[in-house]
């Protein structure tokens, strides 16, 4: 084995952990922590705009139509480094759960207004006809068949996320990608570096993937043949 071989050897094993560790600490709880968020503002955004309240249902529209007409990359500098500049300062930790979090919540609403609109017209009158209200149908009847046909989209969502939280490393937030370029930095071995995190992203992602097709399965059971 020569010298450049047992070199890259090194690195590997000496920053597997490291990028790991950065994963686990930070990677995947700001997923977590802004998917749980981001589903809460989507399922207001997506009942407001199925309302027949003509404001709350425009700026409902007007939310999604920002956030998905422009670049998350865009919102992450506007939120951590442009606030500032009105007097509002947030950490990196925290500009970046309110900029997945809005991100989720706007996509998120979509998935959850279709899978609210595919549930037959027929149970929400089954719903009024035993003395329901609007709420209660909606609590009790609709969401929770909804939630079946929304739980694979928005499962993608969130393995999407988690790749789209290297983007918090643009604003200096030290997760996996962030810890993989200080490493590249003394190392010099940038292909070496963001291979093994790309494979950590990988892992990730396929573990979420074998939680998605049990999710799946587990609503499924629950469908009439």
């Amino acid at each position: 084995m020569d010298d450049r071989t047992q070199r890259i050897l090194d690195i590997v094993v000496n920053s597997f952990l490291p990028l790991l560790k950065a994963g686990v600490e930070f990677t995947v709880p700001l997923a977590l922590i802004s998917f749980a968020l981001g589903l809460v503002v989507a399922l207001l955004a997506a009942l407001a705009r199925l309302s027949g309240n003509r404001v709350l249902s425009g700026i409902a529209r007007f939310y999604v139509w920002i956030i998905r007409g422009t670049p998350l990359l865009v919102q992450l500098f506007i939120i951590f480094y442009g606030l500032p500049s009105i007097g509002l300062t947030l950490g990196a930790f925290p500009s970046a759960v309110i900029g997945f979090t809005l991100s989720v919540g706007a996509y998120g609403s979509e998935i959850i207004r279709a899978a609210i609109q595919s549930i037959a017209r027929g149970q929400w009158e089954a719903a009024y006809s035993v003395g329901m209200t609007y709420s209660q149908a909606l609590r009790r009847i609709v969401i929770p068949q909804a939630t079946r046909v929304a739980v694979p989209p928005l499962a993608n969502s969130f393995i999407s996320l988690i790749k789209d939280t290297s983007l918090a490393a643009a604003i200096t937030m030290t997760e996996l990608f962030r810890v993989a370029q200080q490493i590249t930095a003394t190392t010099y071995e940038p292909l070496v570096l963001y291979s093994e995190a790309a494979v950590i992203y990988l892992i990730f992602s396929t573990v979420l993937s074998w939680v998605q097709g049990w999710l799946e399965n587990r609503f499924s059971r629950h469908v009439a043949k």
